[in-house]
């Protein structure tokens, strides 16, 4: 048996239900992606199959009261965050019992009891409204933490370095989290950045930045606790980069063609789910079988929020423009 070092309060029964979290995530974007090529969800989606750990590690370390900005590709973290997924899919198959009333889709999803600040269809739109929840919590001494998800694309964007800096000047309790998935749409992180660490722009705002393998939920949530306990004893922020892998296109509408098959079979053979899967029977927390227990669970969990979404009402022409204008 080896025993994990993880934080204090994740629990042998906290990383079972995390164990099936990833496998929520993971069924409720395959089920995206089936039904959008039938034709049954309209707009645009961006999913993040390969990028369950990314996810949940962060979010397993956070309080209740803690907050977290997401991005467009954000079905994971608003999961990971405690959301409904009946609500999640009513949302995407537009109908009134989605979190939204099923007017912003699959980039406006929020649930602000929950602590989930939204979804944001800008790159890097998420990344100020974290800075300015975590001033928020500094000035009324309310003692949460904010944890900001945006992608490799959005370390190229003034909003990134503007609101780093502020987090760093101020000293927020704001904890970074890029998930470089290797791709801004098309084009390979590479050729994007000119140094091999995006974590390492946290050193010119005097700050930390951490690397981590973004397929590793032990390293992810120890990295994140970390991060987070720091924020909140008011040492400041921390910019983490996990490096991680979208098995997907960027959207809907990408065929891949700018990626080697070679390579998705390299990603995929690091499968978050699987490696976590292997920790955690080695440390005797779960059994092959209590595993495969889980991850029926969490696909039943998704097929009965595919039939909770079919079966709510669409929006009719009179509500059209409420909650759309104030």
């Amino acid at each position: 048996m080896t025993k994990l070092s993880l934080p204090e309060n994740i629990t042998n029964e906290k990383l079972t239900d995390l164990y099936k979290e990833m496998w929520l995530i993971r069924f409720f974007d395959e089920k995206v992606d089936e039904f959008f090529a039938k034709g049954l969800i309209h707009g645009t989606t961006h999913l993040a199959v390969g990028q369950e750990a990314s996810a949940s590690g962060p979010c397993a370390v956070l309080r209740d009261e803690d907050k977290i900005t997401s991005t467009h590709r954000g079905h994971g973290h608003c999961i990971a965050k405690g959301a409904d997924v009946n609500k999640m899919m009513a949302e995407l198959f537009g109908r009134t019992t989605g979190y939204c009333k099923g007017k912003g889709g699959s980039m406006h999803i929020a649930d602000v009891e929950k602590g989930n600040l939204g979804a944001n269809g800008i790159v890097g739109g998420g990344i100020p409204l974290a800075v300015g929840s975590a001033l928020t919590s500094s000035m009324k001494k309310l003692n949460y933490v904010t944890v900001c998800y945006f992608g490799d694309g959005a370390t190229n964007e003034g909003s990134f370095h503007e609101a780093l800096n502020l987090a760093a000047v101020w000293n927020l309790p704001v904890v970074f989290i890029c998930e470089n998935n290797q791709y801004g749409m098309s084009g390979p992180v590479k050729d994007m950045v000119k140094i091999p660490d995006i974590a390492t722009r946290a050193d010119s705002y005097g700050f930390p930045g951490v690397v981590v393998d973004g397929t590793d939920m032990v390293d992810l949530m120890n990295v994140s606790h970390q991060a987070v306990e720091r924020a909140r004893n008011g040492q400041g922020p921390t910019l983490i980069e996990a490096k991680t892998y979208r098995w997907k296109g960027h959207s809907k509408s990408d065929a891949k063609k700018y990626r080697t098959r070679e390579e998705e079979k390299e990603w995929r053979a690091k499968d978050s789910i699987k490696r976590f899967k292997d920790v955690l029977i080695e440390a005797e927390v779960i059994t092959e079988e209590k595993a495969e227990e889980l991850k029926q669970e969490a696909k039943k969990e998704i097929e009965d929020a595919v039939e909770f979404a079919k079966e709510g009402p669409m929006p009719s022409k009179e509500d059209l423009l409420t909650d759309v204008y104030a």
